[in-house]
C-alpha cells in the first residue's frame, strides 16, 4: 500500500512539473527556424483583386515588432491600412484596407523582418504579401543603396521612391503627392524594389521624420538619380542615391529682446549679405556690435542700453528688406564673463584664446602678463581676434609651465562691465609627445580639392591644393584621424549642398580609406590619397 502511494505522488509531481514547464524541453535543441506562411485568404499573387479584407497564416504563434518602421506597402496608401493584431501573439496576420485600390495595379505590404515567431524571435525576413487590382502581376525589379553626401555614417531607415514619368508628372509633384512604388533601406543602406511595372521613372531617396513620402525641404533630406530609370533595362544602380539637405531660401523669422543690450534676429537660409541697419534716433555715444552665432540661423545685436521703449530696424538681404520693431522690456544685462580657450595643455601648434561673452571695447595690457615655470616674464603680444575673442601671441617652449594673469579692469565690454581677476595655468608637450602624417594627395579630378583632417567627425585642419602635392599634419595630438577630400567644383573654398529643382548634385567627397590610429613620436608615410 505504501509502495502504491508513493508511486502515485511521485507521478503527480512529474505531471505538475510537466505542465509547468514551457517551450522547448531543458537540453533540447533551439528553434532558429523562421514562422512559414502557410496559406492567405486571398491567396498570395492574387489577381482581380476586389476585397477589404486580407488574412494571412503561419505555422506557428507570431509576434510582429517595429511594425511601424517596417512595414512600407506601395504604391503608399491615402489612408494607411489597419494591421491587427499587434503586441500579441497570433497565428495570423489581419490587413484591413481603408483605402480605395488603383486599377489594374500591383501592391505590396512588404513587412520587413517585423514578423518574429513567439518564443525564440526568428525573423521571417524580407517577408511581403503582394496581389494586383489588374490582370497579371508585375514582376519587375530595380535594387541599389543609398549614402549620406557629407557623413560617412551608415545612415538606415531611408526611403526610395519612384514618380512614373507621363503626360501628369511635374517637379512640384513630389512636395504634393506620394509616389507611384516605394521602398526602404530598412536597417541597412540597401533597397531594392519588387513587383514594378514596365516604364520610365525618376528615383528619389528620402529621409523624413514623418515617412508621408512627401518632400519637405525643411526636415527632410533627398536625393536623386539624374539619369532617368528605364524598366526593365534598368536592373542595378552602379552608384550610391546621395541624399543631402537642401540650402533653404532666405526667409526673416523675427527679432527679439534676450537681454538688455541684447537683440536676436532670427532668419532661415543663406544668411550672406544679412545686415542690420538701425532706424531709431540714438545718442553720440551709443555703440553696437552684430555676430553670426556659429551653427545657428541667429544674428546677434549688442547696443548700448538706452531708455526707449523699443528700436526699430531694417533687415537687408540681397533680395529682401524687412522693417522691424524690437520691443525693450528687459532689466537686467548680461555680466561679464571671461574665459580661456587652454584647459591644463596648450599644445604647441594652437593659440591661447580669451573668451567674453559680450563684445570688447577696450583692453589694457598692461594689465596683463605671461610668466614662464622659473617666474621669469614671457612676451607676448595681444591681439583682438573677433569681437570678443583677445589672441595671446608668444614663442611656445616645449615641455614648459607657464601662468597668464590679468588684473581687474583688463578687458571693458560695450556694458562698460570690466573683469575680475584671471589666473590660467597650463603647460605645453615636448615634440616627441605629437606624432605627424605624410600624405601624397594625387589629383585627378579637374578642380580645386579641399583635404580635411577629422577626428571625431570635427575638422582639425584643411588644406586647399589645386593640384597633386604632397602635404604634412605635423604635431598631432596621438588619437584617431581620418582625411576626407572634398572636390571644390565652383572654386568657393567650401562644401556645396545640392538642389533637386535644380538638378545640381552635393559637391563629392572621398573619405581616404586608411584610418589612422596615431602614437606619440610617429610619423605616417607612404600613404597615397588618390582623387578621382
Amino acid at each position: 500500500m505504501k509502495n502504491k502511494h508513493f508511486i502515485l505522488v511521485t507521478l503527480f509531481a512529474f505531471l505538475v512539473s510537466s505542465c509547468a514547464r514551457k517551450g522547448r524541453p531543458e537540453g533540447g535543441p533551439k528553434d532558429e527556424a523562421a514562422p512559414i506562411m502557410v496559406t492567405a485568404n486571398p491567396p498570395y499573387e492574387t489577381i482581380h483583386f476586389k476585397d477589404d479584407n486580407i488574412r494571412i497564416y503561419f505555422d506557428e504563434y507570431i509576434v510582429l515588432k517595429d511594425l511601424q518602421k517596417q512595414l512600407v506597402v506601395s504604391p503608399p496608401m491615402k489612408n494607411p491600412p489597419l494591421i491587427t493584431p499587434q503586441g500579441t501573439p497570433s497565428k495570423y496576420i489581419n490587413i484591413k484596407i481603408l483605402d480605395t485600390l488603383q486599377k489594374n495595379t500591383t501592391y505590396t505590404f512588404n513587412f520587413g523582418n517585423a514578423v518574429q515567431d513567439n518564443n525564440e524571435n526568428n525573423k521571417l525576413e524580407s517577408f511581403k504579401y503582394v496581389f494586383s487590382t489588374g490582370n497579371y502581376i508585375d514582376s519587375l525589379k530595380i535594387k541599389g543603396a543609398v549614402a549620406d553626401a557629407f557623413d560617412k555614417k551608415e545612415v538606415k531607415e531611408v526611403s526610395v521612391l519612384l514618380y512614373k514619368l507621363d503626360s501628369t508628372y511635374n517637379d512640384s509633384i513630389i512636395f504634393k503627392k506620394k509616389p507611384n512604388y516605394v521602398t526602404s533601406t530598412l536597417d541597412s543602406t540597401n533597397f531594392e524594389f519588387s513587383n514594378l511595372r514596365e516604364g520610365k521613372y525618376l528615383m528619389l531617396a528620402l529621409k523624413e521624420p514623418s515617412n508621408d513620402y512627401i518632400f519637405n525641404s525643411r526636415t527632410d533630406k533627398i536625393g536623386f538619380v539624374v539619369d532617368t530609370i528605364t524598366l526593365p533595362k534598368d536592373t542595378l544602380l552602379n552608384k550610391p542615391i546621395r541624399f543631402f539637405k537642401e540650402i533653404q531660401p532666405y526667409e526673416f523669422k523675427r527679432g527679439k529682446e534676450v537681454t538688455k543690450g541684447k537683440i536676436q534676429f532670427g532668419f532661415e537660409g543663406k544668411q550672406e549679405d544679412m545686415s542690420i541697419e538701425l532706424l531709431s534716433e540714438v545718442p553720440q555715444n551709443y555703440k553696437s556690435f552684430t555676430q553670426f552665432e556659429e551653427d545657428k540661423d541667429t544674428l546677434n545685436y549688442w547696443y548700448t542700453p538706452i531708455e526707449r521703449d523699443s528700436l526699430n530696424f531694417i533687415v537687408n538681404n540681397q533680395n529682401f528688406k524687412d522693417t522691424v520693431t524690437v520691443f525693450l522690456r528687459k532689466k537686467k544685462i548680461d555680466s561679464l564673463s571671461v574665459s580661456s580657450s587652454v584647459s591644463g595643455v596648450l599644445n604647441l601648434k594652437d593659440t591661447m584664446f580669451i573668451k567674453t561673452n559680450n563684445p570688447i571695447v577696450s583692453f589694457d595690457k598692461s594689465k596683463f602678463s605671461l610668466i614662464d615655470k622659473d617666474t621669469v616674464d614671457v612676451a607676448f603680444e595681444l591681439k583682438k581676434q573677433s569681437i570678443n575673442k583677445l589672441a595671446v601671441l608668444f614663442e611656445k617652449k616645449p615641455k614648459y609651465g607657464y601662468i597668464f594673469k590679468g588684473l581687474p579692469k583688463g578687458i571693458t565690454d560695450i556694458y562698460e562691465t570690466t573683469n575680475d581677476t584671471l589666473d590660467y595655468k597650463f603647460t605645453t608637450r615636448t615634440v616627441e609627445d605629437y606624432a605627424s602624417i605624410v600624405l601624397d594627395v594625387k589629383n585627378e579630378t579637374e578642380s580645386p580639392v579641399i583635404i580635411e583632417l577629422l577626428s571625431q567627425d570635427k575638422v582639425v585642419e584643411k588644406r586647399y591644393i589645386t593640384s597633386s602635392k604632397k602635404i604634412e599634419f605635423t604635431l598631432l595630438e596621438p588619437k584617431e584621424y581620418s582625411v576626407r577630400a572634398i572636390v571644390d567644383e565652383n572654386n568657393n573654398r567650401m562644401w556645396d549642398t545640392g538642389d533637386f529643382l535644380l538638378r545640381k548634385q552635393p559637391e563629392k567627397i572621398i573619405y581616404y580609406g586608411t584610418v589612422f590610429k596615431l602614437r606619440a613620436n610617429w610619423v605616417v608615410e607612404n600613404e597615397t590619397f588618390v582623387i578621382k
